[in-house]
C-alpha cells in the first residue's frame, strides 16, 4: 500500500516539488502492483521504495538536454535506486503517469476547495439566521419591488452553495481516475491488473476506456465547475457591490483602522474586496473556455492541452481556493444597516406597497383594472418628489375611501404581510 501525502496547503499543492513527489506514488504504486501479480521481485520493490527520491533542480537539468519531462524524472530517480530501476515504468507510459499523477493533485485540491465552502457556507447559514428579520427592500431590474429581509437573501445563497457542494461531490467522483494502461491505452505491455491494483491503492478508480490520456471532458467539467462556483462567488460580491452604494448604503464591508480608501479622497470606503472576487471570476471563467479547447486531441493523444494545463488548473484551483476564504471573511465581518434598509424601504410613502393596495381595493369589489390605474397614478404622482407621499395620496383619495377604512388602508402598508411565508424556505434550508 502507498503511503499519501499529508495534504499540503493549495499553493504547495501545485508546487513542482509537489508534482513530482505525485509522479513518484504512481510509479511506486505500479512497481508494487507489478509485485503482488508476480512480475517482479518483491525485494526489488522494496529496495526502490527504501531509495527512490529526486531532486528537482536535477530534473530540470536533465530535461534540458532530453527535453522530455518525465524521462528527465526517471533518469534522476534512476541515480539513487540503481540497478533496481529496471522494475520502474515497465510497460508504462508517460501519460499513465502524468494524468494518473494529475488526478491525485486535482482530488487533493477539490478536498482543500470542498473544505473552505463548508466554512462559508456555514457563514452564511449564521448571517442568515441573524438576519431572519431585518426587512429590507428586495428590488427587480435594479427598481424597488416589494419588501424582503436580508435574511432571505442570504438564503438564496445558502441554497446556491448547498448545491455547489453536490455538484463538487458528483464532480470528485469522475475527476479520481487513473490510468495505466500504457501506449494508446492497449494495455499491450501492461495487465490490466496492475492499473486496478494500483488505482485501487492510491485511491482512484481506473480509466473506463483510455487512449494514451485520460480524456479530457472530465478536465473540462472540473474546471467548469469551479467557474460555476466562481460564478455564484461573483454573484454575491456584485450585489454587495451594489447594497454598498452611497445612494443605497444597506450594506458595507468590513473598514478596519487605518485603512484607506483613496490616495486622493479621504472619505471613501471602496468594496474592494467584492470588486476582487469579480476580478477573479473572470479569470476562472475564461480558464474554463480553454478547458473546453482541450478536450479535442489528435487521434489517441497529442500535447496540445499539456501547456493550457499547466496553466489553467494550477490557477483555478487556487483562485477559487482564495475566493472561498476571502468570501468567508467578508460575509463574517459584512456591516449590515437595518436603519438604512428601512428609509429606503419607506421612499416616496412606501410606494413599494403599490400591489398591496391594489389587491385590496380588488377583494372590496373594485375592478382590477381600475384599481392599477388608480394605484398607479397615486404611485406615479410620489414617485421622485422630493415631498412624495404615496401613502397620503393612497389615504386621501375619494374613492380608496369609498372602499377602504383607516385600518385597512393602514395594513396594507405592513411589511409583515410580505413576510409571512419565509419560514418555508428557512424550513426547507434547515436555517
Amino acid at each position: 500500500m502507498i503511503e499519501r501525502y499529508t495534504l499540503p496547503e493549495m499553493g504547495e499543492l501545485w508546487t513542482e516539488t509537489h508534482k513530482l513527489k505525485t509522479w513518484l506514488q504512481v510509479e511506486l504504486a505500479a512497481c508494487e502492483a507489478q509485485a503482488e501479480l508476480g512480475y517482479i521481485p518483491a525485494e526489488a520493490v522494496a529496495e526502490i521504495k527504501a531509495k527512490a527520491n529526486f531532486d528537482p533542480q536535477r530534473v530540470l537539468e536533465i530535461e534540458k538536454e532530453v527535453k522530455h519531462d518525465v524521462i528527465a524524472f526517471l533518469t534522476n530517480v534512476n541515480e539513487y535506486v540503481g540497478d533496481v530501476g529496471r522494475y520502474i515504468h515497465v510497460g508504462m507510459t508517460s501519460s499513465d503517469v502524468l494524468d494518473t499523477a494529475l488526478a491525485l493533485q486535482l482530488v487533493a485540491s477539490l478536498e482543500l476547495i470542498m473544505s473552505q465552502l463548508e466554512t462559508l457556507i456555514q457563514a452564511v447559514r449564521q448571517k442568515a439566521q441573524e438576519h431572519r428579520n431585518t426587512i429590507m427592500i428586495g428590488r427587480s431590474h435594479g427598481i424597488h419591488a416589494e419588501p424582503i429581509t436580508f435574511g432571505f437573501k442570504l438564503a438564496g445563497w445558502l441554497a446556491e452553495l448547498l448545491r455547489h457542494r453536490d455538484r463538487l461531490c458528483e464532480l470528485q467522483k469522475r475527476i479520481a481516475v487513473g490510468k495505466i494502461s500504457g501506449a494508446v491505452g492497449t494495455y499491450a505491455n501492461v495487465d490490466p491488473q496492475i492499473e486496478a491494483i494500483a488505482c485501487q491503492n492510491l485511491g482512484l478508480e481506473p480509466d473506463t476506456a483510455s487512449t494514451q490520456v485520460i480524456s479530457r471532458d472530465r478536465h473540462a467539467e472540473f474546471v467548469q465547475v469551479l467557474a460555476l462556483v466562481a460564478a455564484s462567488i461573483e454573484r454575491f460580491a456584485v450585489e454587495i457591490r451594489n447594497l454598498q452604494r452611497t445612494d443605497v448604503l444597506e450594506v458595507e464591508e468590513f473598514f478596519s483602522k487605518g485603512q484607506k480608501g483613496s490616495s486622493a479622497m479621504p472619505h471613501k470606503r471602496n468594496p474592494i474586496r467584492s470588486e476582487r472576487l469579480t476580478g477573479m471570476a473572470r479569470v476562472i471563467r475564461g480558464n474554463a473556455i480553454a478547458a473546453l479547447e482541450n478536450v479535442a486531441l489528435w487521434h489517441e493523444r497529442d500535447i496540445s492541452h499539456s501547456s493550457v494545463e499547466r496553466m489553467i488548473l494550477p490557477d483555478s484551483c487556487t483562485l477559487l481556493h482564495f475566493m472561498l476564504v476571502e468570501t468567508t471573511d467578508l460575509v463574517k465581518n459584512l456591516l449590515v444597516y437595518p436603519e438604512n434598509m428601512k428609509r429606503n424601504m419607506n421612499l416616496y410613502g412606501g410606494v413599494v406597497f403599490s400591489q398591496r393596495v391594489m389587491l385590496t381595493l380588488v377583494e372590496k369589489g373594485m375592478l382590477r383594472e381600475d384599481a392599477y390605474a388608480l394605484v398607479q397614478s397615486c404611485a406615479h404622482t410620489a414617485w421622485n418628489q422630493p415631498n412624495g407621499d404615496f401613502r397620503a395620496l393612497i389615504a386621501s383619495d375619494l374613492q380608496v375611501k369609498a372602499h377602504l377604512s383607516e385600518a385597512e388602508i393602514e395594513a396594507c402598508f405592513d411589511p409583515q404581510h410580505h413576510l409571512k411565508n419565509l419560514d418555508r424556505i428557512y424550513q426547507r434550508l434547515n436555517i
